[in-house]
């Protein structure tokens, strides 16, 4: 099944506050610290759906924290990344926030060349291909991404 957001009426200050309410009770859950800093990096990562670059993220927490240097926020990013919160998206080096946290899944991403906007899908049926065709190969994956470049269905109208 194909798991996207879609170019339907996106309301996404609920996007924000359900992505917010689920990384708290993960990072609760889980017993690990999801500390003040870290909050408001994972709410800049999420301000749109464009990935957003380190410095970008920098920048924007140094409007209310003065003293964010970038190992501040590369930490709070790793931290957000092993906790399943955050993607990388290795293309642009940038971070785009996870529709999928705390949901096993794989994750293939579709990026707007004109608007720059990214989605996130779960295609399970694209998954199991690859993994049957890198068995065929007799390769050993140690990371997989798929990034797809294109034009989204706002963009192309």
């Amino acid at each position: 099944m194909l798991k996207s957001r879609g170019a339907a009426a996106h309301n996404h200050d609920d996007c924000i506050d359900t992505a917010m309410a689920r990384a708290r009770a993960l990072c609760a859950e889980r017993a690990v610290q999801l500390t003040p800093i870290r909050e408001k990096v994972l709410a800049i990562v999420w301000r749109s759906h464009k990935p957003v670059g380190a410095y970008e993220v920098l920048d924007a927490l140094a409007r209310t924290h003065k003293a964010a240097r970038p190992p501040t926020v590369y930490r709070a990013l790793d931290f957000l990344m092993a906790e399943g919160l955050i993607h990388k998206i290795e293309s642009l080096n940038a971070y785009l926030g996870c529709g999928e946290a705390g949901r096993p899944h794989t994750s293939q991403f579709l990026i707007c060349r004109d608007c720059g906007t990214a989605e996130e899908i779960v295609d399970a049926g694209l998954d199991k291909a690859l993994e049957a065709a890198t068995r065929r190969a007799r390769f050993t994956v140690e990371q997989k991404v798929v990034e797809i470049a294109g034009v989204c269905a706002r963009c192309a109208h």
